[in-house]
């Protein structure tokens, strides 16, 4: 096995840049962060190879600017797996693709059982790669060697893999369905901010009462301000089932907190006058919040036969038929047409039900061109056939 090293100064960086330069075709590109260990979603290690350049290991916090690595292969057609996984992260240090091939992507618009990034190795390659360390803390330092092969292994395989699947894509006629999916996931907008986020507490749905969810979001909101300060990730610090069960006992006093046997975490006595700031502060709170915040989205499929009877008869009419077509590609569905749109189109159609406006309002809800044609005319007909009597629907089927 080769003996790696991570490029962690200028003056290494500039070399491996020249190297990366001079190789040839597309750029394979991997990203190590720190998941579930630190605060930020930085990249902790960033993983490129090039034919006839090699495989090299950055350290980003350590080098200082990365724009003559985006110089030097801005233009190749950057290879990686799970692409809107990686790209903030490789944003965030000014590196970005302006071409790109997404191999989980492509491995799930033909139709792979198994789409993780081992799975496809195995799949076009017959490679076995290891996983040991997909959840490691990559911000440790220094780095084991171990998990440095594990790395470099993630990139290596990676152009053998994508010209594999290229060929795969035009066997299946579906070259220009994953060019338009790859393009799609370069220019998808970030998302923005999660209104209330701290909503997403685990298990909040046990506690009632504003006054009691004015308390959780004040706990939330200081296990957030320390968790950043720390860069340490939030459930490491105090878990949600602790700050639920904190919430749950109601304590009286800070000793009573403190007494709480579920209120567990490392820093759950160490910061106990933090924590009972929170309680004080939530207590005393004149804004409280609504018990639940209104739903912006549709309803559940399962009230629609109450609410909208035609959106029901339209979904329920429509829903085979995209499920069919997804299978004849050899698909999931979900990559042919998302459940949203689908439910989205079937709630609120245009006045004009044809396949054109119907294909102007997938587009408008972010379908793209290869999804409209090859699903807009069969949501029409199901339309159509939703408001036919069954007999009509029977005869016109025959």
């Amino acid at each position: 096995m080769a003996e790696y090293t991570v490029i962690a100064d200028d003056a290494e960086f500039g070399r491996a840049v020249a190297q990366l330069a001079g190789g040839t075709g597309p750029v394979a590109v991997d990203v190590e962060r720190a998941s579930g260990f630190r605060y930020s979603q930085r990249a902790y290690l960033i993983q490129v190879f090039r034919r006839e350049a090699g495989v090299f290991l950055f350290d980003p916090p350590a080098i200082t600017d990365f724009a003559p690595l985006q110089e030097a292969i801005g233009d190749a057609e950057w290879v990686l797996h799970a692409a809107s996984q990686d790209l903030p992260s490789l944003r965030e240090v000014g590196l970005e693709p302006r071409v790109m091939f997404d191999t989980e992507l492509a491995a799930r618009l033909l139709g792979h059982a198994r789409v993780g990034l081992g799975a496809v190795v195995e799949d076009t390659l017959g490679i076995v790669l290891a996983k040991a360390h997909s959840a490691a803390d990559w911000s440790t330092r220094p780095l084991p060697q171990s998990w440095l092969e594990y790395a470099a292994l993630d990139v290596e395989h990676l152009i053998d893999v994508r010209d594999a699947l290229v060929a795969e894509l035009a066997a299946q006629g579906k070259t220009e369905f994953a060019a338009e999916e790859f393009h799609a996931v370069l220019d998808r907008p970030v998302k923005p901010p999660r209104e209330d986020p701290w909503r997403r507490l685990s298990g909040l749905h046990t506690i009632r009462g504003r006054r009691a969810l004015a308390v959780a979001r004040a706990l939330w909101t200081a296990r957030e301000d320390y968790a950043r300060e720390q860069d340490v990730a939030p459930g490491r610090l105090v878990p949600d089932r602790a700050l639920v069960a904190a919430l749950a006992a109601d304590p009286k006093t800070k000793q009573d907190l403190a007494r709480v046997k579920d209120f567990t975490g490392r820093a759950s006595r160490t910061q106990l006058d933090r924590w009972w700031a929170a309680f004080e502060a939530g207590r005393a709170e004149e804004s409280l919040p609504p018990d639940r915040l209104p739903g912006e989205g549709l309803p559940p499929v399962r009230a629609w036969a109450d609410r909208n009877p035609p959106a029901d008869a339209r979904l329920k009419a429509a829903k085979p038929l995209v499920e069919q077509r997804a299978e004849e590609l050899g698909m999931p569905t979900e990559n042919l047409l998302t459940p949203e749109l689908l439910r989205r189109v079937a709630w609120a159609p245009p006045a004009d039900a044809s396949a054109a406006a119907l294909g102007d309002a997938l587009r408008e809800l972010g379908a793209r061109e290869w999804q409209v044609a090859q699903t807009a005319q069969l949501i029409a007909q199901a339309f159509v056939d939703s408001v036919q009597p069954p007999a009509e629907r029977s005869e016109a089927g025959s």
